[in-house]
């Protein structure tokens, strides 16, 4: 069965209740993507941004904290909605059985799924849209460029959604979601170039970096917030597009597979 035979426009009424229930939390939901990158900058800037020196980028040398800055909000895209199609989707599905809830309306499974999906991605651009101005305030993002930020985040934020739904379908237990964690998204979150360029690792590990979702979505932020968008951002994106189109099925047949027996 196609993930998208039953879809319909009804999805975006789940949408629209996980965002209702966002913006009754919203001042304290605002606060980490808002604060992070202010010390994320004040400690790589002031303190390992001095030690560091310049850092080159496609021939050019870029200060470190202008290096790490994009490195930031492409590991938040991540950590967004990952966190948001892992944790939460699992509370919502077990502990307070809204999946359920929803399945008894008209509502299709693939509405549900999908409209899950799509929420984790819509954290994801909400916190690139509270940090980039935050960081473009430290004349971190060479701008119209540093605009890609959004769709890119958007994009990023989808590939890890359908990563993490992915994963739920499969996770048995919430303790369980420290396995991926630990096994995937940490090591992902230290080795693809956020923090320091791959080309200084081992051959072997520089090679497998770059399969890695994050390693595009962190080359690609790292190039339109630096001003230096080319061919290669449009390779990072569609990786990114293939990253999701090869995990939504697999999310909706394996929350298929658990939910209707």
């Amino acid at each position: 069965m196609s993930p998208f035979e039953n879809l319909s426009w009804r999805l975006w009424r789940v949408w629209r209740r996980n965002l209702l229930v966002y913006l009754r939390t919203w001042q304290v939901n605002f606060i980490p993507p808002l604060a992070e990158p202010a010390l994320y900058i004040l400690a790589f800037g002031a303190g390992l941004g001095s030690m560091v020196g310049a850092v080159r980028v496609n021939g050019v040398e870029v200060g470190y904290t202008a290096y790490v800055a994009p490195g930031l909000v492409a590991a938040s895209v991540m950590w967004q909605s990952f966190y948001e199609n892992t944790y939460a989707s699992f509370v919502r599905m077990y502990y307070q059985k809204t999946f359920d809830a929803m399945l008894a309306t008209p509502l299709s499974l693939e509405d549900v799924i999908t409209a899950e999906i799509l929420w984790g991605a819509t954290k994801a651009v909400a916190g690139t849209l509270v940090m980039g101005p935050v960081i473009a305030a430290f004349g971190l993002i060479d701008l119209p460029q540093g605009l890609l930020l959004v769709p890119l985040s958007a994009l990023g934020g989808l590939a890890f959604a359908c990563v993490a739904m992915w994963i739920t379908a499969l996770t048995p237990t919430i303790e369980m979601f420290n396995l991926p964690i630990f096994l995937f998204v940490t090591p992902m979150f230290l080795f693809s170039g956020a923090f320091f360029p791959v080309d200084g690792l081992p051959a072997w590990a520089s090679g497998l970096a770059e399969f890695l979702p994050l390693y595009h979505l962190t080359r690609a932020c790292r190039a339109a917030s630096l001003g230096m968008t080319g061919p290669g951002v449009l390779w990072s994106a569609l990786y990114l597009a293939g990253v999701a189109a090869v995990f939504y099925p697999l999310a909706v047949r394996g929350m298929r597979k658990r939910l209707v027996r």
